[in-house]
């Protein structure tokens, strides 16, 4: 995935800090002193993975030009707890105004890269890659398909425009398989790839004959899909869906197939806990 250009993040940004600040913040304009300097530290307060630091540094620039934001950990970096993740100084005022909307992304963000990479190592060993999908927190797609990547899946569709999945209800609609991936080939671009969900083996059969470029086994038993591998050998492309866990996706995986695709990475990730401290 590319990095998120200043032009994608900066709407995200204004509108999180609209919405948290509301008509102004009292405690801070009334508590602190315009003039007072402060020095801030974000820590990791459990062991994560560093996810968002590049969000948080931009929360901060856009609240304040002025406040220095010194980034100290990577994306990726595995962190222990009460590791330091950002310095910031500058107006006390200004890093107490970014202070939440920075930590609520970076929380988001830091808990999908810390479940993900442990999806992943589950697949060590094997030939297949974890794909995330489009079941994310409206609006949040883009930082948490970033995450994702961080934590070493790859990305599904970004959204409906990146490729094609006949989907069951697009199917029942269609008339059948064998419909839908014809109208497909007659009409849409050839540089986007058809993808076609199947729940048994026969739909598998029907898929692989219509010219599918990959086919989604939904929810399948391991045996079935062990089968699947073996009936395609290679002819297209074969992920695994539905039922995806922690505990079953290694098993998953070593039926052969080249992707397993969960939005449990996004969906069930629990935040990352993280804290800003002041120094003044």
């Amino acid at each position: 995935m590319a990095p998120i250009h200043a032009i994608q993040l900066t709407p995200m940004i204004t509108r999180a800090l609209e919405e948290d600040w509301g008509f102004g913040d009292w405690t801070t304009d009334i508590c602190v002193a315009a003039d007072t300097q402060a020095r801030a530290r974000i820590i990791a307060k459990e062991p994560t993975v560093a996810a968002g630091v590049e969000v948080a540094e931009a929360v901060f620039k856009l609240v304040d030009p002025t406040l220095t934001v010194d980034v100290k950990a990577k994306s990726g970096d595995q962190l222990t707890r009460g590791e330091l993740m950002i310095e910031i100084s500058g107006s006390a005022r200004s890093i107490l105004k970014g202070e939440r909307v920075a930590l609520n992304f970076m929380g988001r963000m830091c808990g999908i890269a810390t479940l993900t990479r442990e999806f992943v190592k589950q697949l060590a060993g094997t030939k297949t890659q974890l794909l995330d999908t489009r079941k994310t927190t409206p609006g949040m797609r883009l930082l948490e398909k970033s995450a994702t990547v961080i934590g070493g899946a790859r990305n599904h569709r970004m959204c409906l425009t990146d490729g094609v999945i006949v989907k069951e209800n697009h199917i029942r609609a269609a008339g059948g398989i064998s419909q839908a991936v014809s109208r497909l080939l007659e009409s849409l671009p050839p540089t986007l790839k058809i993808e076609v969900e199947t729940t048994n083996l026969n739909e598998v059969q029907e898929a692989l004959d219509a010219g599918a470029d990959l086919i989604m086994l939904d929810n399948m038993s391991v045996a079935e899909m062990a089968m699947a591998v073996r009936t395609v050998r290679g002819r297209a492309r074969l992920e695994a869906s539905g039922n995806v866990r922690l505990d079953t996706v290694r098993e998953i995986a070593l039926t052969g197939v080249d992707f397993i695709s969960t939005g449990a990475i996004i969906h069930s990730a629990r935040w990352s806990d993280l804290s800003l401290l002041f120094d003044l």
